[in-house]
């Protein structure tokens, strides 16, 4: 079919007043598209700012409650909880994990009780609770042991579970640990308990604020690069994904997201199901630095961003410019 030239076809007529943008536009960003991640830690009535991510805190559990409803009035759908973990509950084994009353338990309930209509979402992954830093039990050696460590990610998950959880996330990059979760919250009548895997996670170097917020920054012992995937490869995340939905995940994300749209682009044609990306802490401290350095403006920046993870692709974004997000498309 032949296209009409110009003056026939005039692109701008389509961009001429903000009535015709508006029905025109491709894709549609709305609070529930939005994911809020918050970090949780110990204490009594305290908010806990985190230096290398200005304007995020950690909570404690007392105060949870508040964050949650905020997300549930801004029509922000879900929420997504990481532990600071105290350093005499980390050990090599991460056994804390395992605990039906560790904080990230007792922040679920806490939230639950409170606004049981949000939904949940938690990380299975032992980093924030390993001596060593690491997502997994490690040997002499250093190596991350799959088989090993997927026995805790389970009683990871089924604890998190019992105590409410929506959606567990395991965040590992363990070969084999969805099927696994998946058996076990089955056997163990946990049946509506989704599956978001972690299913293309990259070894990033965007990740240093986050290390700083669950307290494993200083721990970690060499690098991530034997589990977490290269960032030279594109076609290894299709086999990953694969294999994820294969062994019973209801939803899978790309992690880091800007430098990775080409990646989510291709699961989402690829595959066609949920498909979620994770703005990842060093993104949103780079918005934050170009906002405060007066090289951009703040919110048209995360904007722009979140419609960028739409356009390519996702089902929502994780992000922890979701209230500012949700406020903005509320005016």
């Amino acid at each position: 079919m032949s296209q009409p030239t110009f003056p026939a076809m005039r692109m701008r007529r389509g961009r001429s007043a903000p009535w015709i943008r508006a029905m025109l536009a491709e894709h549609h960003l709305t609070p529930s598209d939005l994911i809020w991640p918050l970090f949780v830690a110990e204490g009594q009535g305290a908010e806990e700012p985190i230096a290398t991510l200005p304007g995020v805190s950690r909570w404690t559990v007392d105060r949870l409650a508040d964050r949650a409803r905020e997300a549930r009035d801004l029509g922000i759908p879900c929420i997504a909880l990481f532990p600071n973990t105290p350093p005499h509950l980390r050990s090599d084994r991460g056994e804390e994990a395992l605990n039906d009353d560790n904080l990230m338990c007792r922040a679920i309930r806490a939230i639950k009780d409170a606004v049981p209509e949000i939904g949940i979402l938690t990380d299975v992954a032992l980093d924030p609770y390993t001596a060593h830093g690491h997502d997994g039990l490690v040997d002499e050696a250093g190596y991350v042991l799959n088989d090993e460590t997927t026995e805790q990610l389970v009683g990871q998950a089924l604890a998190q579970a019992r105590a409410g959880a929506d959606i567990v996330a395991p965040s590992d990059m363990m070969d084999g640990r969805v099927g696994a979760i998946r058996a076990a919250l089955e056997a163990d009548g946990h049946r509506n308990v989704a599956i978001m895997a972690y299913a293309a996670k990259y070894a990033s170097a965007f990740y240093g604020p986050f290390r700083d917020a669950v307290g494993s920054r200083g721990r970690l012992k060499g690098d991530k690069r034997g589990y977490q995937m290269d960032p030279a490869n594109g076609a290894e995340a299709l086999r990953e994904v694969a294999l994820d939905l294969a062994e019973g995940a209801d939803m899978v994300m790309v992690k880091p997201g800007l430098a990775y749209l080409d990646v989510l682009a291709r699961v989402k044609d690829r595959f066609g199901v949920p498909t979620f990306a994770y703005a990842v802490s060093g993104e949103y401290a780079m918005i934050e630095a170009a906002a405060a350095a007066g090289v951009g403006e703040r919110d048209a920046l995360i904007l722009e961003t979140l419609m960028a993870f739409k356009r390519a692709g996702a089902s929502g974004v994780l992000t922890y410019h979701a209230r500012d997000a949700a406020r903005l498309l509320a005016t």
